[in-house]
């Protein structure tokens, strides 16, 4: 499998009131064609400040991104992105949310129609083609979000906590129903997630980044056939990997707050 993107030797600082504030510290990683890897660490390890990196929305202070081997020069439409928050469009519905990524395409307004259909479809909205954001629970809105960073087709999707908002039962049915557009349309994901059960049930590898500044301090492989079911999240195997993340991740925390274990 061929490699799909690159972090090469990233770092971030900001400047701050106390001077320079190092967000990331030669963070490397190497994500492989139609791959999903999820990131956890400790708060404020700069997992969020990485993926805008790499979404093009920040510049890094040093490194480079490599799509497909080319150096990215900002946000470009060979990546979507979701985040938590749901960022629609109030005034537009569902269907037209959509339709709005295809708004710079040069394919036929029929291509585009027919595409908008499919990802509703795909997301399981279909019915709700014209109800607006505030008519939709939170996991319909993600789910809308989800459709419009998949119907211009990106080669990568990058995704920071995307389901942090949603009550448990709506996140489980999310990282089911985001595993079968993935299984369905193959594109290389990336995932931030606080939720160490989530990483694992979704991946093919986790990565775990030290405290800040952070970087990849570990690289935990995903042995859980696929598709995935919830009845794994209490197999001796998943529970073993757990234990392995919560465990480097605690020790992480543990420097970030100074505190001896």
């Amino acid at each position: 499998m061929s490699v799909k993107l690159v972090a090469d030797g990233i770092s971030k600082s900001f400047k701050s009131n106390k001077g320079n504030l190092k967000v990331l510290d030669s963070c490397n990683l190497a994500l492989k064609r139609n791959e999903f890897v999820s990131i956890v660490g400790t708060s404020g390890c700069g997992k969020s400040t990485l993926l805008n990196i790499i979404a093009g929305l920040l510049a890094p202070s040093q490194g480079e991104i490599l799509i497909d081997g080319q150096a990215i020069e900002g946000p470009g439409r060979d990546r979507g992105v979701v985040f938590q928050s749901y960022t629609l469009f109030p005034w537009l519905t569902v269907e037209k949310n959509i339709l709005f990524a295809l708004k710079s395409s040069k394919i036929s307004n029929k291509e585009k129609s027919d595409l908008v259909k499919h990802y509703i479809k795909s997301v399981g909205l279909n019915g709700f083609e014209h109800s607006y954001p505030k008519e939709l629970s939170g996991g319909m809105k993600q789910r809308v979000a989800i459709a419009r960073a998949l119907v211009y087709k990106p080669s990568v999707l990058l995704m920071d906590e995307p389901f942090g908002a949603l009550d448990a039962q709506t996140r489980g049915m999310m990282q089911e129903l985001l595993l079968n557009v993935w299984q369905e349309h193959k594109t290389t994901v990336l995932f931030i997630t606080h939720d160490v059960d989530e990483a694992i049930f979704m991946s093919d590898r986790v990565l775990i980044m030290t405290a800040r500044p952070g970087s990849i301090k570990a690289e935990i492989k995903i042995d859980l056939k696929r598709p995935r079911n919830y009845e794994m999240l209490t197999s001796p195997s998943f529970m073993q990997l757990k234990k392995e993340i919560i465990a480097a991740i605690r020790t992480e925390t543990l420097k970030s707050l100074d505190i001896n274990s």
